[in-house]
Formats: structure tokens, C-alpha cells, sequence
């Protein structure tokens, strides 16, 4: 099973900070958000590689981090995806499909993680739960418990069993309180879907439209965890995010976001 990062955003949201630090790469809690996501990755030992992939405006830095990194956990392989800018960027999915043709993933269970995506739950359950549903793919849930806020997310609703019976990317009327996180788990056989949904024409943006496209087709089930989750999209969950692991870290509170 392989791991793959998707890094290659240009987080416009955040300029300046991101005009010259890839936002996976912004410290909270004194430590890159990437190397939180690793600590993650780490706990499934099913997982004997880890991808990220990232552009050609931040491959040096990614290089570098992973090469700081030492030998704990699996080994972590950085690729440049060629893009410069917010006009010729693959996007998520693209990334998806450039990652699995250039490192040659089509024959893996691939575990997939937003680089900015902040969570405390345990991937190692999530696999192990995921195992459980047979040749299936995933999305791990987080219940915002609230409509309103709901709606800034790609939203799910489970049946009985816990399969996804609908995805919809911000809806006006959603049909529960379950917002997908960027966390999710490809059986092999859906791997190569991936080549096929861009084939269609179907959106390279957000891994949410390439699982909304699947629900129809296979097995997706929705994995619903409790405890913290952070989306950091700008300046104000970052602060946020960098002042709870502060806190955990028995690090000062801050007023404004600085990098370590």
C-alpha cells in the first residue's frame, strides 16, 4: 500500500506567506503541517512508501524536507509535477493521475492525504475499518454538526451500512452534517478510474468530484471520526490550527500567525 500527499497547490489565500513556503510546509505547532501528516501516515504499517507530489515552484523545499527527515517511517519520495502557477496547475486529481503514472501506482491500494489537511484521528483505524468493507474505496467524515457551516464542504449522506449514498461539493440543502475530508482510501481496482473520469472531461479540481463520480459506479464507504480537523485555508485557521498544537505543545498562544 502507498501513500500519496497532494502538495501542489499555490494556497493564494495566504499571500504572502505562500508566495515563497508551500503551505504543507508552514510550521504549526513548531513543525511543518507536512510532518504532522507524516506522524499519521507512520501509524499504518501497511504503508511502505509515501509520494508527494508538489510543482516546480516548490520541489527544491519539498526535496529538502524529506531529505531532513532521517529514516524514521516509510521512505518519501517528492515529484514535481512541472506547473509554475495558478494557470497551469493540474489540479488535485491531475496530480492524482500524474502521481500513479510517473511512480507507477496503478497496482496499489493508495492511501490519499490533502497536505493541508489537520486531523488527530488514526489512519491505522481507518484502514483497518476500510479493510473490513472489501474491494471498496472511502472518504473519512467529520460531523460539523452544524447546516450552515456545512455547506463550505463536500457533503455526505451514509446508509445503513455506511456506504455513501450521496456526495454533493457545497450545497445549498444538505442533506446531513457530515463534511468529507481530504482523506480517502482507493481500492487498486479504482485506481484506474482515475485516467478514465479526466477521460470524460469530469473536473481535475478536488478529490471530492472524483468520489462523487464514483458513488454511482462502486463501493464507497464513509468513514465518520471524532476529535479535531483542520482545513487550513487561510490566515485565520491557520492561526487557529498553530495555536491548538501550540497549546499541546506547551508553546505561547499568539495574536498573529509567524513562521518558525
Amino acid at each position: 500500500m502507498k501513500a500519496v500527499v497532494l502538495a501542489a497547490g499555490y494556497a493564494t489565500r495566504l499571500y504572502p506567506l505562500t508566495l515563497t513556503v508551500a503551505k504543507p510546509l508552514l510550521t504549526v505547532g513548531g513543525r511543518p503541517m507536512a510532518d504532522h501528516i507524516l506522524d499519521r501516515i507512520g501509524e499504518v504499517d501497511e504503508i511502505d512508501a509515501v509520494h508527494v507530489v508538489t510543482n516546480r515552484k516548490f520541489a527544491d523545499s519539498f526535496q529538502r524536507w524529506a531529505d531532513a527527515r532521517g529514516p524514521e517511517g516509510p521512505p518519501v519520495t517528492v515529484h514535481d509535477d512541472g506547473t509554475t502557477s495558478e494557470d497551469d496547475r493540474l489540479g488535485a486529481v491531475g496530480d492524482i493521475a500524474f502521481v500513479v503514472a510517473r511512480a507507477g501506482l496503478a497496482g496499489e491500494d493508495l492511501l490519499v492525504v490533502a497536505g493541508d489537511n489537520l486531523f488527530d484521528f488514526s489512519l491505522a483505524a481507518y484502514v483497518g475499518w476500510w479493510r473490513g468493507k472489501g474491494e471498496a474505496s472511502a472518504v473519512a467524515l467529520h460531523d460539523v454538526g452544524d447546516v450552515a457551516l456545512v455547506r463550505r464542504y463536500g457533503v455526505v449522506a451514509l446508509g445503513p451500512d455506511e456506504r455513501i449514498e450521496s456526495f454533493e461539493e457545497k450545497p445549498a440543502e444538505p442533506r446531513s452534517t457530515l463534511a468529507a475530508t481530504a482523506a480517502y482510501l482507493f481500492a487498486e481496482a479504482h485506481v484506474g478510474l482515475v485516467a478514465r473520469y479526466l477521460a470524460e472531461g469530469n473536473s481535475p479540481d478536488q478529490p471530492g468530484r472524483f468520489v462523487a463520480w464514483l458513488v454511482p459506479r462502486v463501493p464507497v464507504y464513509g468513514y465518520t471520526f471524532a476529535g479535531d480537523w483542520r482545513d487550513i485555508g487561510d490566515a485565520e485557521q491557520l492561526l487557529d490550527a498553530d495555536n491548538r498544537l501550540r497549546a499541546r505543545s506547551g508553546l505561547p498562544a499568539r495574536d498573529t500567525y509567524e513562521p518558525d
